[in-house]
């Protein structure tokens, strides 16, 4: 019987069902953290503006000194170990805040410090984990299991920024940490559990080469690719404007509209619910519109509404911030959806790790600067204005999009005709998963 007529991805596939469940945890941690974190510096360490935004900048700073070497290592090694190690090293690291409190060690310096170490972590697992998951997985159920991690992503980080929220107003910001490592325990036991491994022969061709030349072979791939480039432009842009208001949206939430923790949970949860609007409706507006005229509504028709968040007021004016923000995460995870099932079907899999690296140095590297500004801004114009310049830039960073050689067709190409990528990368056979146990 065909695997896939026996249900859906998650019933049937038990390694990616084990990987779904790891993933779904950290990113619940991961959002306990996202409210955690500035909370312990506003409420605890009294952090001005200017530090909150320096605190969110430090955990992306990583992908802009490491990002590419992580890439070409990815591809030269299994991915299954990297994540298991990254996952290991974030556990102890969000730990020891809680005890650095206990201890009275903790102030903004290690603060920092963890947010720069989590976030090196972070590089390698997400890079790991992104060109591991078509290796597990074959072509045709790949936008089902992008849309699943996805969907699942968004709906942990609803009830990790609520339960963030809810723990630092219950038990004290700086608690709310240990939920983070209690997820990467459960990461570490489901990645252990996955039965597919990868052979050494899948890496033999990335072994011979320099660092350098292999980190050079991955930009060009995506400076001379106009599809990879135009997303690659395209998130940077968009980091940069969603990194500087979300890095000051706390601040906002509480000493411009006047919501106390709890409700900053809540009212940041009910935002991330657009994820899973997102995730529930890409599949089925890609297949109507097509992939490529789904990305412009996503990324650039719905992402207008981002300029209702600076708006906000207290009571009922709560919602104008809810309405934008659901609108950025209903666009925002399902552009990467998109984004996700087109880069593993287009790129080789012996080139993802590089190519995922590459695109994530230029996109990512933006989210510090953004943080950086947004919390300039805030210190210099306040809060609600830094917001409303953060939040314009949203819908403009469409605009690359628009411009670009999505505007002209209804599909993203499935391949690339091999003229991009190196010829060792032609060579290698694509990796085929086990199937589904």
């Amino acid at each position: 019987m065909n695997p896939r007529e026996g249900g859906g991805l998650l019933r049937r596939h038990r390694d990616f069902r084990l990987l779904w469940c790891g993933e779904t945890a950290g990113r619940f941690g991961a959002a306990v953290s996202g409210v955690a974190m500035p909370l312990i510096a506003v409420s605890v360490l009294d952090a001005d503006t200017f530090e909150v935004g320096l605190l969110n900048a430090t955990a992306w700073v990583p992908w802009l000194l490491i990002s590419l070497p992580a890439g070409v290592w990815t591809d030269r090694l299994r991915r299954r170990p990297i994540m298991l190690t990254a996952a290991a090293v974030s556990l102890v690291l969000f730990a020891s805040v809680p005890v650095a409190a206990r201890l009275g060690l903790l102030s903004i310096g290690p603060l920092l410090m963890v947010s720069l170490l989590t976030g090196t972590a972070a590089v390698f697992f997400q890079t790991a984990y992104s060109a591991y998951v078509p290796s597990i997985l074959e072509p045709e159920d790949q936008p089902e299991g992008n849309a699943a991690l996805h969907g699942s992503a968004s709906a942990a980080q609803i009830a990790g920024l609520g339960s963030g929220g809810l723990i630092a107003q219950a038990a004290g910001a700086v608690n709310g940490l240990l939920a983070n490592a209690a997820t990467f325990l459960v990461s570490l036991l489901c990645l252990t559990g996955i039965r597919h491994r990868e052979h050494r022969a899948d890496r033999t061709g990335h072994r011979a080469g320099s660092l350098a030349r292999k980190v050079r072979d991955g930009l060009s791939m995506i400076v001379r690719d106009p599809w990879l480039r135009t997303f690659t432009l395209f998130g940077a842009f968009s980091n940069l404007a969603l990194m500087g208001y979300q890095s000051i949206q706390v601040v906002f939430l509480v000493r411009d509209v006047g919501l106390d923790p709890g409700a900053v949970g809540t009212v940041i949860a009910a935002t991330s619910a657009g994820g899973v609007a997102g995730a529930l409706a890409t599949r089925r507006v890609a297949d109507r519109m097509g992939t490529a005229r789904a990305t412009l509504l996503f990324e650039l028709g719905i992402a207008v509404f981002a300029l209702l968040m600076p708006l906000t007021t207290g009571g009922a004016g709560v919602l104008l911030f809810v309405t934008g923000g659901f609108c950025v995460a209903t666009g925002a995870v399902a552009g990467n959806i998109i984004k996700a099932s087109f880069q593993q079907r287009y790129c080789p899999p012996a080139v993802l790790g590089r190519v995922i690296a590459s695109t994530a140095f230029v996109g990512y590297g933006t989210i510090p600067l953004g943080a950086v500004l947004g919390g300039t801004l805030g210190t210099v114009l306040g809060a609600r204005a830094a917001l409303a310049i953060m939040a314009a830039g949203i819908p403009l960073a469409g605009l690359v999009l628009l411009f670009s050689p999505i505007r002209r067709v209804r599909d993203l190409p499935t391949s690339s005709g091999g003229g991009t990528w190196p010829a060792s990368a032609a060579s290698q056979p694509a990796q085929r998963p086990r199937p589904p146990h």
